[in-house]
Order: C-alpha cells, then structure tokens, then sequence
C-alpha cells in the first residue's frame, strides 16, 4: 500500500483551486466530474501522492452532506492497492467494515472501496486500485 491521495473537501472548487495552485505552485493536472456522487474533483500532485479536492454538484451529495456538518477540510485518505478485492477480504476478516464492499468506478481513473470510519478511528479510509 502507499498514500494514494489524500481528499479534501470544499465549498466553492474554483476558489479552492486557485489557493492550491497558489500554495504548490502549479496547476491541478486533472478536472473531473463524478456523475454518480454527484461531485466534481482536480488533483494536484505532490510528490508521488496526490491531493484530491472535492466540491459538490448535486445537493444529496455525500460531498454536501459532510460539508453540512463540518467545514472544509480532510475529509478522507486513500491508499493505493495492487489489488482491491483481496484488500477487501483482508480487511473484512480482521473485523473492518465497509461503507460500500463492491468496488465502483472513482475518480482519476481508479476503481474504489470505502471502509467505514467507525471502525478507523473515525478516519474515512478509500481503498483505491487503476483501472486496468
């Protein structure tokens, strides 16, 4: 595993963009929108990691509803794995749930689990693996 990304969540993207860009010096290198949460994201590279910022584009978004009940921030970390779905039974075996178990298609090209912050020390945790 490594540190994939880390997903921080706004209310207003471009303005989140500009003070990123700001902030690392360069550009995000990918815009995206997430049809099926609702949600639009850019990533900025770091080093061999990745910051993630998300911004909602539809009202029941989970993106909105976080941000409902708390301000910008961290809203989660992904770790990238060569293959998600013994990650997936690993986990599950040693006692961690999962917000969702079957892998759906994320952004940046990867596909992506959810483990559930109850059992993470409160941390949202995503799995993530490339589309091959």
């Amino acid at each position: 595993m490594k540190i994939e990304h880390i997903g921080i969540a706004v209310k207003d993207l471009g303005i989140s963009n500009d003070l990123f860009e700001k902030l690392l010096g360069a550009a995000p290198y990918k815009e995206e929108q997430v049809e099926s949460e609702g949600v639009k994201t850019s990533f900025f590279a770091v080093g061999d990691s990745k910051i993630e910022l998300v911004g909602s584009e539809k009202k029941d978004s989970a993106i909105e509803k976080y941000l409902e009940k708390n301000r910008e921030g961290i809203h989660h970390i992904a770790f990238g794995v060569e293959n998600i779905e013994f990650e997936i039974e690993r986990l599950k075996n040693q006692g961690f749930t999962f917000i969702n178990e079957t892998p759906k298609l994320g952004a940046d090209n990867k596909r992506v689990v959810f483990l559930h912050p109850k059992t993470t020390n409160g941390v949202l945790v995503e799995l993530c693996e490339d589309v091959k």
